[in-house]
């Protein structure tokens, strides 16, 4: 039952980094849009951590809780820090409400790609998953 629950976070993140990835390469790209899903990519990699190790984790889209949570199972998940994966919340999360007026230009959704495939890595190594393709 855990194993299928992690399997599930680690899908749902994949579909995200993938969403991200084909926005960057749009004719039209919308960076907004490419922030959001590199920060739940990025959420659901760390849930994916927590739920294998049965940590409890409060309903949050807060990336430097969540990292927390990991150090306490491994302290390696320290290095998140080090790639600034903690950037990508709140404001991952704030592109989406029309009374806060951001704009995400390409090279900070750039950036948040190359982040949310580095925590991908990094975690994915943690958890042994084998046969999640990228692209």
């Amino acid at each position: 039952m855990i194993e299928e629950l992690v399997r599930r976070w680690v899908e749902r993140a994949e579909k995200d980094l993938k969403i991200a990835r084909r926005e960057l390469k749009s004719d039209e790209p919308i960076y907004e849009e490419v922030l959001f899903h590199c920060q739940q990519a990025v959420e659901k990699y760390l849930k994916a951590f927590l739920t294998k190790h049965q940590v409890f984790f409060k309903k949050t889209h807060d990336i430097s809780y969540l990292i927390a949570l990991c150090m306490r199972v491994d302290k390696e998940f320290k290095h998140l820090y080090s790639i600034e994966a903690d950037k990508l919340y709140p404001r991952g999360i704030d592109v989406r409400y029309p009374e806060i007026e951001l704009e995400v230009t390409e090279e900070e959704a750039r950036e948040a790609l190359e982040i949310a495939e580095k925590v991908r890595d990094f975690v994915l190594k943690k958890l042994g998953t084998i046969g999640i393709s990228g692209e």
